[in-house]
């Protein structure tokens, strides 16, 4: 995977936990940076160990399904790709405000765990691509890290329409990889 694929990856992954600190950071009083970055690491952390999973549970499938693992990687990321467009197109429900607890890790683990469950899948499809798992999973680590932080922290400002589009806009990049990896095997490796 060449590196501005490994970024858009990253991107794409990290925008479901973006939405969600977007909606995190509207029901904050007074989020500092470094409650922010307690915030983005936790999700980070769990968001690069997922894509680790899913790779491990592909590796032990690849040499049953290696004739249709492009077919499956496509339609992995067509289906959690189309499903991150449909959640982003749904509207919003009523923000709470005024929250000034600060988050619990459970919480927050449990919220980034949501989050992560397409880095899984996306793993599984990383094992048939034969990617560099550390590279990928590190790359998605600190684009979520950068993108919850940043989310905790403009979330009070900018609310859950700039999170919807995030979200729409990582479902489309996760549909176009889809697609390129399926077009790489049917038309560049036939040819």
């Amino acid at each position: 995977m060449n590196p501005a694929s490994l970024a858009l990856l990253a991107f794409a992954m990290s925008t479901d936990a973006f939405a969600a600190s977007i909606g995190k950071g509207a029901s904050l009083v007074r989020t500092r940076l470094p409650e922010a970055l307690r915030i983005g690491l936790i999700f980070g952390v769990i968001e690069s160990i997922t894509p680790v999973i899913g790779w491990a549970i592909g590796m032990a499938a690849v040499q049953f399904v290696a004739e249709w693992d492009h077919w499956i990687a496509f339609i992995l990321l067509g289906g959690l790709g189309g499903h991150m467009v449909w959640e982003g197109l749904k509207p919003a429900g009523e923000r709470c405000r005024g929250s000034s607890t600060r988050p619990s890790f459970w919480a927050l683990a449990a919220t980034a765990v949501a989050t992560s469950i397409d880095a899984m899948a996306v793993g599984v499809t990383l094992a048939f691509a034969d990617v560099n798992i550390i590279a990928a999973a590190t790359a998605i680590g600190i684009a979520t890290t950068l993108m919850v932080t940043l989310g905790i922290l403009l979330g009070r400002v900018i609310g859950n329409v700039i999170g919807k589009r995030a979200e729409i806009a990582g479902g489309v990049v996760l549909i176009a990889i889809g697609c390129a990896v399926l077009y790489d095997h049917l038309v560049l490796q036939a040819g």
